[in-house]
């Protein structure tokens, strides 16, 4: 099952807890949460190749960890951390190579009102991806450029218990970033703008 179609599964559980959970206390300022997600990562790959056609690039589910500290009841910033494997194809029949990514991402966030037992935010900040394990193909070994890009994210904390120390959380990220790859064994280069989805359902604690 796709991730996303579990989150309309935790917000469904989270109105069914509502009058338990409604009045868990709001953020405050010096309030640290440690989540830890189950994130789908969908790319939304176009390129552009020196010899025409396209590149494609696999979906992939990995475990993220982050941390966020609040300077205020409505603003705070949050640290993700994961690394990703994916397939690279062109045009979607040859696969070229695996690379994993590691791409470190700070966002700053804004939080909303709760909503009954919802605790929604929004955030963006910046991406640096770091693109490391680069397998060998038909075209030779994968050469990618490591490169800064953005992300935008919108999220909810929905607390388990009345004191809100344990919680669910949905998140949703969209990061824009790009790298130029070439190949050790031919002359064949591309331009890839991968910009993924980061769909995410995890759970939490704060502190």
């Amino acid at each position: 099952m796709k991730l996303y179609n579990i989150i309309p599964a935790v917000l469904t559980v989270a109105a069914l807890a509502a009058p338990a959970i409604g009045d868990a206390q709001p953020y405050e300022a010096g309030t640290v949460l440690l989540r830890l997600r189950a994130v789908e990562i969908v790319p939304d790959v176009s390129s552009t190749v020196s010899i025409g056609g396209k590149v494609g690039i696999t979906d992939t589910t990995i475990p993220e960890a982050d941390i966020t500290y609040f300077f205020s009841q409505r603003w705070s910033v949050e640290a993700i951390a994961g690394s990703d494997k994916h397939a690279i194809y062109y045009n979607g029949t040859t696969k070229l190579a695996n690379v994993w990514l590691l791409p470190p991402t700070v966002t700053v966030q804004y939080h909303f009102d709760q909503i009954g037992p919802i605790k929604p935010y929004i955030g963006a900040g910046p991406n640096f991806t770091i693109f490391y394990d680069r397998s060998v193909g038909p075209l030779g070994k994968l050469r990618t450029t490591d490169n800064w890009g953005f992300a935008l994210q919108a999220g909810a904390d929905i607390p388990l218990t009345e004191d809100g120390r344990y919680f669910l959380n949905v998140d949703v990220k969209r990061l824009f970033l790009s790298t130029h790859a070439s190949f050790s064994a031919s002359p064949v280069t591309a331009s890839v703008n991968i910009n993924p989805w980061l769909i995410g359902t995890g759970v939490g604690i704060r502190f």
